[in-house]
């Protein structure tokens, strides 16, 4: 690289129009001058010297912009993105670099990949400092608190320019792809970060570039060393998607931490969701110690192993073999193991079964030693259709005292979500449901479209068979009996 030491903007000693052609002026008289007539430089000075305005109209928008020869390209060719561009330098003492970086935090160039300290190539004593081209045009940029260090400093704020090439590594992910896919189109630079691998979901018009975008995301994300694309919605049965890999390591196996805890999985055959670190939070601050926990949907166990941790007692459950065998597996690896019991059922045949008969025993216990239950239904497509299995799920004697409380998850694409999933919830239940449910949004899925929690207490209306109510008969049991299709009842 190499440096320029032609300064921006004028010298101190300049000859105008309207001035005698052998006499100097001085640069206050000069500023004088020009206040009064702006317009009076000769057209020969016009093509030296640049005002301030034309300098700052001049700035390239596109300054940091990969090369436009790159548009359409579907294989990865780093070396197709040099280019070189010219951008403010400061030249400096080199003993005094460090002292004056603190105070040039706004001014100093930030760039990827880029030294914002370099050697001055005609001076081993000094030092060049990169600025930003966006900020900062002559000395006059500088703020007054930058200038008083400045100056405290025996530091002439005169800028001078210097052509930087610029490479691949320089370019941000969102640069390149920018760059690269048609004009006008949505580019990918997010993504869900699973361990090692990013996690992409491409939109059609950005396929043909699949394996460039992935690439890219490999490159420009330490640790990243393999991107996917889904490429089918979540399954509702084992609550997976296909995938694609796009670029990098074929290895599918991988570690995450989330809230102190670690899981390790297969992301090609479970389901794993970073964005709903938050949610699993929200739902382990409501348990108490000695809490009872039913997890129908457990997956590799986000909602379980915290809860087990917080020394509740938690039944897991999932139908996926895969997601059944890794939350064995990192039950054992957060030394929760012990505090879970785990199964592989459908999730209709585990609450008619392991939930039925625990809560048949934890209801009967004496009100002092019930402690709270809560069953988490973390489906979001179908689970709102499991909750008829809690209509008459028990037998008597009824109790109307801590009834298990449900934490159901489901979308919505309504105006109106949440009371879009209580009418959805009530109507599975045949009961309102608005009076006594609150409606958490946990995310936006999609335009459009939300992801919600419904968390409400099982009425013992619904919950028991043959539920009569204590305030019209007295708190005495009834005894129903069909006649002709009639049900006539009698106190017993």
């Amino acid at each position: 690289m190499k440096a320029i030491v032609n300064p921006f903007g004028f010298s101190r000693i300049l000859r105008v129009g309207g001035c005698n052609p052998t006499e100097s002026v001085s640069l206050f008289a000069l500023a004088l001058k020009l206040r009064k007539a702006p317009d009076t430089f000769l057209l020969d000075q016009r093509k030296v010297f640049s005002t301030m305005t034309e300098i700052a109209n001049k700035r390239d928008p596109e300054l940091f912009s990969p090369p436009s020869d790159v548009r359409g390209m579907t294989k990865l060719d780093r070396t197709a993105f040099k280019k070189t561009v010219t951008i403010p330098v400061l030249k400096v003492r080199k003993e005094i670099v460090n002292r004056l970086m603190r105070a040039l935090k706004r001014a100093a160039l930030q760039r990827p990949g880029i030294k914002r300290v370099i050697e001055d190539p005609e001076d081993e004593d000094s030092r060049l400092i990169m600025l930003d081209p966006y900020k900062m045009f002559t000395h006059e940029s500088f703020e007054k608190a930058e200038l008083s260090v400045l100056k405290e400093l025996d530091v002439n704020p005169q800028l001078s320019k210097y052509n930087l090439e610029l490479t691949y590594e320089n370019f941000k992910s969102e640069e390149i792809l920018k760059a690269v896919l048609p004009d006008g189109q949505d580019v990918t630079s997010g993504f869900s970060r699973v361990g090692h691998i990013a996690h992409l979901n491409l939109r059609d018009h950005q396929l043909p570039f699949k394996h460039l975008i992935g690439q890219v995301m490999i490159d420009k994300n330490p640790g990243i060393t393999s991107a996917v694309n889904k490429i089918s919605n979540i399954d509702n049965t084992y609550r997976n998607f296909q995938m694609e890999v796009l670029s990098g390591d074929q290895n599918m196996l991988t570690k995450v931490r989330e809230n102190n805890y670690t899981y390790e999985f297969d992301f090609s055959k479970v389901y794993w969701n970073p964005r709903l670190s938050t949610e699993h939070s929200r739902i382990i601050e409501l348990l108490n110690p000695g809490d009872v926990l039913f997890d129908v949907f457990a997956g590799v166990g986000p909602f379980v192993i915290p809860a087990a941790k917080k020394n509740c007692i938690v039944f897991a459950n999932d139908l996926n073999p895969e997601s059944h065998k890794w939350l064995l597996h990192n039950c054992k690896l957060n030394k929760v193991d012990q505090k879970v019991k785990v199964f592989n059922l459908d999730g209709k045949d585990f609450l008619q079964g392991p939930v039925r008969e625990e809560l048949m025993q934890h209801l009967g216990l004496s009100e002092e030693a019930k402690p709270s239950v809560h069953i988490v239904m973390n489906l979001p497509a179908k689970a709102i259709e499991f909750l008829s299995v809690f209509r008459s799920l028990l037998d008597g004697p009824c109790s109307r005292e801590h009834l298990p409380t449900v934490h159901c998850y489901c979308f919505s694409k309504d105006g109106n979500p949440a009371e879009d999933v209580c009418q959805q919830a009530g109507a599975v239940l045949g009961i309102s449901l608005e009076a006594c449910s609150s409606v958490h949004l946990v995310r936006n899925v999609a335009p459009n479209k939300e992801m919600l929690c419904i968390t409400f207490q099982i009425p013992a209306a619904i919950l028991y068979k043959n539920y009569i109510s204590p305030e019209n008969y007295e708190d005495r049991p009834l005894k129903r009996q069909r006649t002709d299709n009639v049900f006539s009842e009698e106190k017993t």
